[in-house]
């Protein structure tokens, strides 16, 4: 029988470290889907265009990481136990989407900054309710920019093509669900 953890009371100490290990851990996540996007398409003709947006992206990912790498330390959190998975799995995933194509590529993307932007929006508002010595204005304002910059890699993987990649109803619902099971996994464990 599997127990199922109770998710620490709001504004609780165990609470902003939940945030912190699985913000860690998504941004861990999404650089490993851009190193395995990158992978495949700084070898496929024709992708300079592709391979500098993502650069892009990555570079920014690459920032949040070191931000919440940062904070896991000097916070003294616990990272989740579950990175060996999310690192092959984020690569496998930005390889195996890429593989598909450029517009498979940014379906991904889209998907995961989707979900991402809900996610921080939810921690954003749950922070936003604490006050005194509860009140956490560094965590909340370093989640409102990280924010900021998903929503615009949504944006620009949607304008970029996202939804003609063949399958993207599917395909995007999938990585969706994904997202949200390894969030839920790497607030916990």
């Amino acid at each position: 029988m599997i127990r199922k953890s109770r998710p620490a009371a709001p504004g609780s100490t165990a609470d902003v470290a939940a945030m912190i290990r699985v913000d860690h851990a998504g941004e861990y996540g999404a650089v490993r889907i851009y190193e395995g996007q990158l992978a495949v398409l700084r070898r496929r003709a024709g992708s300079a265009r592709a391979v500098e947006t993502i650069e892009h992206m990555a570079a920014q990912e690459q920032a949040h990481l070191k931000a919440f790498d940062g904070l896991v330390n000097e916070r003294r959190v616990r990272p989740t136990v579950l990175e060996p998975v999310w690192r092959v799995a984020g690569f496998a995933l930005g390889a195996a989407t890429a593989a598909l194509g450029e517009k498979a590529a940014y379906a991904c993307t889209a998907a995961v900054e989707e979900v991402i932007d809900e996610h921080y929006a939810a921690q954003i508002a749950a922070l936003e309710k604490l006050d005194g010595d509860k009140a956490d204005p560094v965590l909340k304002d370093k989640i409102a920019a990280f924010r900021a910059d998903e929503a615009a890699h949504r944006d620009t993987a949607l304008a970029e093509g996202a939804e003609q990649a063949p399958g993207y109803r599917l395909l995007s619902r999938t990585i969706k669900a994904g997202c949200r099971l390894a969030i839920r996994l790497s607030e916990r464990i």
